[in-house]
């Protein structure tokens, strides 16, 4: 349904995106995910025709950003990562204004109304002026600004920004209910709330993509499987990395940290399939160390999001 081509955004000498591809499904829940200053904002902004790319492009069907931007703009619904709301109307009243202004009115503008009000849960507040309300609020007034037009595709950039963790929770199943229905693409570095809401995710660092898939895929392919992070006491450090490395199964090893007080903490990664603990225990005892923490995880989307945007 979108797709992104070679896309390219100079600001002066500095480049904020280097060649983008990728493509979205119709129906797919995408998330943008990167840490501050990625590019995410940008590519939003281009995506919905405010900003023109320095090369490149997007196609939104067979809708090109340079030739039809009045067309995809009809088909995207935009929440900017403030929403630009009136403070001093009502909740009703600036929704009519949208509604207005989307060539809605008489029974259609009604009906449409209700039917956003209803989604995005805004009966308690509907009669209520904007300034009152919480900023869970204000963003759900937000999406159903951006939902008037009935588009095709709802674009998010930071929707949960600022919210407590109940607002988040709030916001994430919407975003899964209109999912239903739309495309939705929605930009965050809030790594659960990816995890639990997106069918996909593109990670961009540094204005490049540097991972695209399924978070249970791209937590396999990038993270190298199951963690055992293991803490000793050993008056050396170098010895304990020699001697666990050689264990069958190992295959790769990180040191967290060395306290100099002889405590050694270290990630030691294998693949998912394979149990390692029994083997790294029994050379743990031949040495005589003393063993503090010892435990196994799976990769989860929040190490290889630090894995593939770590600054060297």
């Amino acid at each position: 349904m979108i797709e992104v081509q070679g896309l390219n955004k100079f600001y002066g000498d500095f480049q904020a995106l280097k060649e983008l591809d990728f493509t979205i499904n119709k129906g797919e829940i995408l998330g943008l995910l990167g840490p501050n200053g990625a590019g995410k904002t940008t590519t939003m902004r281009i995506l919905t025709c405010f900003l023109q790319p320095s090369s490149g492009t997007i196609k939104v069907e067979k809708y090109n950003i340079f030739d039809h931007p009045l067309v995809i703009k009809k088909m995207i619904g935009y929440l900017p990562e403030s929403a630009p709301l009136y403070g001093e109307m009502l909740v009703y009243d600036y929704l009519s204004y949208v509604a207005a202004m989307r060539g809605l009115d008489g029974g259609l503008m009604v009906r449409r109304i209700n039917e956003l009000v209803e989604l995005c849960g805004l009966k308690e507040v509907v009669h209520k002026a904007i300034h009152e309300l919480s900023k869970g609020y204000k963003q759900r007034v937000g999406l159903a600004h951006a939902m008037m037009g009935d588009p095709e595709i709802l674009v998010l950039d930071e929707p949960t920004s600022g919210l407590d963790p109940n607002q988040i929770v709030e916001i994430r199943q919407l975003i899964k209910e209109i999912g239903k229905e739309k495309t939705v693409v929605f930009s965050t570095h809030i790594l659960s709330e990816a995890e639990a809401t997106c069918d996909r995710v593109v990670i961009i660092n540094r204005g490049a993509i540097v991972a695209d898939g399924a978070t249970e895929r791209l937590a396999s392919e990038f993270g190298g499987g199951a963690v055992v992070d293991v803490t000793l006491r050993s008056p050396d450090a170098q010895l304990v990395t020699s001697e666990l490395r050689q264990v069958a199964g190992v295959e790769r090893l990180e040191e967290l940290s060395d306290t100099g007080e002889n405590l050694v903490k270290m990630a030691i990664f294998s693949n998912e399939d394979d149990d390692i603990r029994p083997a790294l225990y029994r050379v743990i005892r031949e040495q005589g160390w003393d063993l503090l923490d010892f435990h196994r995880r799976s990769e989860t989307l929040e190490n290889v999001f630090a894995q593939l945007t770590r600054e060297n």
